[in-house]
């Protein structure tokens, strides 16, 4: 069990029977009300978000999640499936899926992460090298400030702000928490 205030970012609590993991959460203590917690959670099931106030007191527990490492196999409308070291398949919602399918290619490891032995997410590394598959060429002499122009990403078709530097099919790494550029490679 854990007090409202001992709450961190990334911690799993249940709340009204469904997990929900918290994004934030900001402890407040005015001078005429009781001291409260305000948190942005996300339900782990549904994928959906929301903000709660509870009281500093307030007890919770805390849910362990299982995780383990895959690697992404194929596409199976509606689900994505994964399989791990042993051969074992796991199956995830596209609901799910998230931030992730803008990146995921064929043979990527991964971590799925697990409750009450059910498939509820998937967590990418934290960053990534992919091609550009298209970006437009620089407009000579701009080089006032941070340049960016968009650049598609080969496989996905998903587009990111790069530096004007960037030309069509440099392999560039990304940060995949921001969805931001960090340098060519």
């Amino acid at each position: 069990m854990k007090l409202a205030t001992e709450l961190r970012a990334g911690n799993v609590i249940m709340v009204n029977e469904a997990p929900m993991v918290i994004i934030k959460a900001e402890y407040t203590k005015s001078g005429r009300n009781a001291a409260v917690v305000k948190a942005k959670i996300k339900n782990l099931l549904s994928a959906g978000g929301t903000e709660l106030v509870f009281k500093a007191d307030e007890k919770f527990d805390i849910v362990v999640l299982d995780k383990k490492e895959v690697t992404y196999s194929y596409f199976a409308d509606p689900m994505y499936v994964f399989m791990d070291a042993e051969y074992n398949q796991y199956e995830i919602e596209a609901d799910s899926m998230g931030d992730a399918m803008k990146y995921l290619a064929d043979a990527m490891p991964c971590e799925v992460t697990f409750y009450d032995g059910r498939a509820i997410g998937l967590e990418l590394p934290t960053s990534l090298v992919r091609e550009v598959e298209y970006t437009e060429p620089a407009v000579r002499g701009d080089t006032s400030g941070k340049v960016m122009k968009p650049a598609r990403l080969k496989g996905t078709g998903y587009e990111i702000p790069v530096p004007a530097f960037v030309n069509t099919g440099d392999m560039i790494e990304i940060d995949t928490r921001t969805d931001e550029f960090r340098k060519r490679v």
